[in-house]
């Protein structure tokens, strides 16, 4: 089983190439998705998140208010920082019993889309990292555009993630984002043809796509 990592910062289209990828036979494990699975009600992630944010991140049928947690941690990296301690624990035991499924039911790729790889140290753990990357006033444009952020909300969100430069040096492959979007269902079958020719074991050369 090849076992490689999908990340991008925000608003680079991961996600997009990740639903590209799964369409080309990869099995994907969300992060983003099991983010919101390890902080449910009734979780202690979720009881930590309150001890340490206050009760003013919960909604009121006692989820997780994100938006409002957000507001906290995206300007301040102390509380950034703990809001990680307390979630990527709880999101490593979630994939990785997935990644134990996946490799029982034998599937060929499996690929661990984490949008904070390079940030948490993780890029080791795989057989390769597969970057999403586009230029940050395109991203900037993307998160104001598409997610209805202001002008500082959008930079906030930029600013709280390691710069492209300092990710592209760690990529096996990265995947250039930064065109119109019918460009990019090619360029993932390209990446998808290097990952079928890749070594069960090891890595190769940093390339662009």
């Amino acid at each position: 089983m090849r076992h490689l990592a999908l990340t991008g910062n925000i608003a680079s289209g991961k996600s997009t190439v990740a639903a590209l990828l799964a369409a080309h036979g990869a099995t994907i494990i969300d992060a983003d998705l099991l983010a919101r699975e390890a902080v449910m009600p009734g979780t202690a992630a979720l009881d930590a998140i309150v001890d340490r944010f206050g009760p003013s991140v919960l909604l009121p049928d006692g989820t997780l208010n994100r938006p409002a947690l957000r507001r906290q941690v995206f300007r301040d990296p102390v509380a950034r920082d703990a809001l990680n301690a307390i979630v990527h624990p709880a999101v490593s035991r979630l994939r990785e019993a997935q990644l134990t499924a996946a490799k029982a039911r034998g599937d060929a790729v499996v690929i661990s889309d984490i949008p904070l790889l390079f940030e948490v140290g993780l890029e080791q753990a795989f057989d390769g990292v597969i970057l999403v990357d586009a230029p940050a006033s395109q991203r900037h444009a993307r998160l104001v555009r598409d997610r209805g952020l202001s002008h500082e909300e959008a930079q906030a969100m930029i600013d709280a993630q390691w710069p492209s430069a300092r990710k592209r040096a760690g990529a096996t492959w990265i995947i250039e984002n930064d065109g119109p979007p019918e460009q990019l269902p090619a360029r993932v079958t390209s990446l998808w043809q290097r990952i079928q020719a890749l070594p069960l074991h090891g890595t190769t050369a940093d390339t662009s796509v």
